[in-house]
C-alpha cells in the first residue's frame, strides 16, 4: 500500500471519528430542544439550543463533505491518477499533498480558481 493511501485512510478514520462525535452531540442538542420546553423566539435558552443545532449540523455536513473527497482520492489512487492536476495534467507537489491529501489540483490551478 502506498504512503498516499495510507494518509488517505488514516484520514478517512479521523473523519469517522468526528463524524461519530459530531453526530453524538447532534441528537444531544436535538433531544436537549425537545426535552425542553422552551420557545426558540421567546426563551433566551431557546436561541442558543438552535444556534447550537445548526452550528453542529454544518460540522457534521462538512464531515459528510470531507468522507466524500477522501473516497474520491482513494479512488484516484486506484486508477493510478492520484497526485496528478485534474485541470492541467500536471503532477500535484507532494508537499500539497501532504497538506491536503485530498487536492485534486496543483496549487497553480488552484490559485487560478
Amino acid at each position: 500500500m502506498s504512503d498516499a493511501h495510507h494518509r488517505l485512510e488514516a484520514g478517512r478514520a479521523e473523519t469517522q471519528r468526528r463524524l461519530a462525535s459530531l453526530t453524538r452531540d447532534f441528537d444531544g442538542v436535538v433531544a436537549a430542544s425537545r426535552d425542553s420546553n422552551a420557545d426558540d423566539e421567546h426563551d433566551p435558552e431557546g436561541a442558543t439550543i438552535a444556534f447550537e443545532r445548526e452550528q453542529t449540523g454544518a460540522l457534521v455536513s462538512q464531515a459528510h463533505r470531507h468522507l466524500a473527497e477522501i473516497d474520491a482520492a482513494l479512488e484516484r489512487v486506484a486508477a493510478g491518477t492520484y497526485g496528478i492536476c485534474e485541470e492541467c495534467g500536471e503532477p500535484i507537489a507532494e508537499g500539497r499533498l501532504e497538506a491536503r491529501p485530498v487536492a485534486r489540483t496543483c496549487i497553480s490551478c488552484a490559485a487560478a480558481h
